[in-house]
């Protein structure tokens, strides 16, 4: 069965996973007529979106550079464009804006919210809670594997003694011991 849907699984799903998922030696271009491509995208309609992604996160000057020579914040402006080129319905992010420029995180921001006011679901992962306070609409507090709380942040840091945000629900509820592990 899922041989027979693949396809329609992959044009529904998009992820952007923490590790850059790119071709370093490809142009910004070439990496994203390709990831564009294996989901089923293609011609004209591939060449715009690709322009238009690259246009409104501030890359199109350097859509035909090599990836190899772009910063951490470009790359991971490009990463986030190579999963959301076929508008999925459904967007897992892990740490979109680990490593990232005030100015890269503002602009992956307001696209993942021009992205989920046009109807993506967006899941998103991040150790910057005050981000996820600001960005997201239900949040799980999880820790190992255990979810400690879900609701609002509203309701998760009012419900929480002496919680100020998020980052104080999260100590209180999952303990300040350090979580190293080789």
């Amino acid at each position: 069965m899922y041989a027979d849907n693949a396809l329609e699984i992959k044009k529904t799903i998009g992820v952007v996973p923490q590790e850059y998922a790119l071709y370093p030696t490809l142009t910004a271009r070439e990496n994203l007529l390709y990831f564009g491509s294996m989901y089923g995208l293609k011609g004209t309609e591939l060449k715009k979106k690709v322009n238009e992604s690259l246009d409104f996160l501030g890359l199109l000057k350097f859509a035909d550079k090599r990836v190899e020579t772009f910063s951490g914040g470009m790359k991971r402006r490009v990463n986030l464009i190579a999963g959301i080129l076929h508008n999925p319905k459904v967007l897992f992010l892990d740490e979109p804006t680990v490593g990232v420029d005030v100015q890269s995180k503002n602009a992956i921001i307001d696209y993942l919210k021009q992205l989920n006011k046009s109807g993506t679901t967006i899941i998103y992962t991040s150790h910057h809670l005050s981000e996820a306070q600001d960005f997201c609409t239900d949040i799980a507090i999880i820790d190992r594997g255990t979810i400690y709380a879900q609701g609002t942040a509203k309701d998760l840091i009012s419900n929480t003694p002496n919680a100020r945000d998020l980052e104080d629900v999260f100590i209180a509820l999952t303990g300040k011991e350090l979580r190293d592990a080789i």
